[in-house]
């Protein structure tokens, strides 16, 4: 279900911008030129809200901001769903979302760096909520390859601290880019292998699959070389 809309964001495809011709004497006047709009980067948009006394007048500097975002994020959220009504959706969500924590961004970073974290997470918990897990082989894990500590072991928790150093070491050291991103999304982010295969948009016969496998097989065999010498 998309989220409801807040007052800013109902007009968020539609902004308020002057059209051509000449006005008639009920036509609203625009307060901001339609110029200026490509003048403002997203950064001066959130300053010029804060600053603007007048709400009604405030509220264009955000639609304008959102405008900007909302067909990425759609197509961001497609990538990661494969459903274009919920990629709409949730693009909806987000831009509610980035509203309500507008307060919290303090300009340390661009405002897309911001609105991509809230992005990817809200994309992520999306999926995490929609489609659960596959159950995975016991051997398909890297620390099953690894030296087992038995947790009775008054120093378990350094050694699974130091284990998990290693196997963050061979990912690294053995894999190349895209095995380390289908591994790392699969296993770390807990997404499905046809999201990640969206994602990363993978054109092979088996998609995320086919990497993972290959990731696997690697890590297997760095695993038995660094244990041999242990």
């Amino acid at each position: 279900m998309a989220a409801q809309s807040s007052p800013v964001l109902g007009s968020l495809l539609k902004p308020n911008r002057p059209s051509g011709g000449s006005p008639g004497p009920d036509a609203p006047v625009a307060i901001i030129p339609a110029m200026a709009w490509e003048d403002l980067s997203d950064e001066a948009l959130i300053a010029q809200y804060h600053a603007e006394a007048d709400r009604s007048a405030a509220e264009q500097y955000l639609n304008e901001l959102f405008r900007r975002y909302h067909v990425k994020l759609a197509r961001w959220c497609f990538s990661v769903i494969g459903d274009r009504e919920s990629a709409a959706d949730l693009a909806q969500e987000i831009c509610v979302k980035a509203y309500q924590n507008l307060a919290y961004f303090k300009g340390q970073s661009k405002f897309s760096t911001w609105l991509y974290s809230i992005t990817r997470n809200h994309c992520l918990n999306a999926v995490r909520s929609r489609k659960s897990m596959p159950e995975l082989d016991s051997d398909e894990l890297l620390m099953e390859t690894l030296p087992d500590v038995g947790s009775d072991s008054p120093l378990a928790s350094v050694e699974r601290k130091q284990q998990g150093e290693i196997a963050r070491q061979l990912i690294n050291e053995t894999l190349d880019e895209t095995e380390k991103k289908v591994f790392t999304l699969h296993f770390a982010e807990e997404l499905p292998l046809d999201a990640i295969t969206r994602m990363l948009n993978l054109e092979n016969a088996s998609g995320a699959k086919a990497y993972l496998v290959s990731a696997k097989r690697k890590l297997d065999r760095a695993a038995r070389r660094w244990q041999a010498r242990a």
